[in-house]
């Protein structure tokens, strides 16, 4: 009760900090950037805000796609971009690094969700622990695709390579989308993928899942059993996703934004459509997303230092 009451208490006086600190804004229309191709989880939960605060802003919002090397190509471009509130970063763990961290502002975590092991079907595996099985019988046979190097779908993979004692072969992409389009025509065996992008493929039939990264079940997928309850207890990884501005946006600017972002992922449509993708809304403070951040980097950089990972 205390935390949820400390939040609701942080969001008013997010409110109403936006409300007198950000007059003026926006002038122009504004850009979100996606720093991934079209179709992967940051460019779908862009598009599903988009209308949104477009409504809200009376401007118009362009959903941008600048994807390449892991992120940092659209993420660079942000970064650089004029401080004033109108150019955007759709964000993933794969575009922050502890190098480029603290050129942005964080906004708003939009949501931050388990993922989904996600097989072709032709991988003769049924769950978590057939899945473990085969690779420990084939080790270095089966595949996985990512949207990059050191993103979070390569690194919930390499987390679960060495919780498992399993050797999987790792096959980059500039993208989820991309990641899903071999995943799909049989190139690529596996993906650790958010939910949005995969589960109306696994309601077609045309993927199957197997279990999903968090530490409990997914209030979206109830029926889908974690991989840590399968063999793998002290397993968890989460794909989170949010707005961040260039570092030196002001901060008036900024709870606005914020706010903006919360109303939005309050909204009873923005949230069926996200839960019916299997992505969890989110919403907080621009301070308490910073924490957020710091937190998440520190838990993946150890992982990438044990296991000689060098971001793209």
């Amino acid at each position: 009760m205390r935390r949820a009451w400390d939040a609701f208490a942080g969001l008013a006086l997010l409110f109403s900090a936006a409300g007198a600190l950000s007059q003026g804004f926006p002038s122009k229309p504004v850009r979100i950037v996606v720093p991934f191709p079209p179709g992967g989880g940051a460019d779908t939960l862009a598009r599903i805000m988009e209308p949104k605060l477009a409504g809200i802003w009376a401007q118009a919002i362009v959903v941008e796609n600048r994807p390449g090397a892991s992120g940092h190509i659209g993420a660079d471009f942000v970064a650089r971009s004029a401080p004033d509130g109108h150019t955007l970063l759709m964000s993933s763990t794969a575009s922050l690094t502890e190098k480029n961290v603290d050129q942005f502002s964080p906004v708003s975590l939009v949501s931050a969700s388990p993922y989904v092991v996600t097989a072709n079907p032709k991988v003769a595996a049924a769950d978590i622990r057939g899945l473990i099985a085969l690779a420990k019988a084939r080790p270095g046979k089966l595949s996985f695709g990512s949207s990059g190097t050191a993103a979070a779908s390569h690194l919930s993979a390499e987390l679960f390579k060495s919780m498992a004692g399993v050797d999987l072969l790792h096959v980059p992409y500039k993208g989820t989308g991309q990641a899903l389009t071999d995943l799909l025509g049989g190139h690529v065996d596996l993906m650790f993928a958010p939910a949005q992008t995969v589960m109306p493929h696994v309601q077609s039939g045309k993927l199957k899942a197997l279990g999903v990264t968090g530490a409990r079940r997914s209030q979206t997928l109830p029926d889908l059993a974690t991989v840590a309850e399968s063999g793998l207890p002290g397993y968890e990884a989460v794909g989170w996703f949010g707005l961040l501005a260039p570092a030196a946006t002001p901060k008036g600017t900024v709870a606005k934004l914020s706010a903006d972002a919360n109303r939005v992922l309050a909204m009873s449509e923005v949230r069926e459509k996200m839960l019916g993708l299997g992505a969890e809304p989110a919403g907080n403070t621009p301070e308490q997303f910073a924490r957020f951040i710091r937190s998440d980097q520190a838990k993946w950089s150890r992982l990438m230092k044990e296991a000689g990972i060098t971001p793209d």
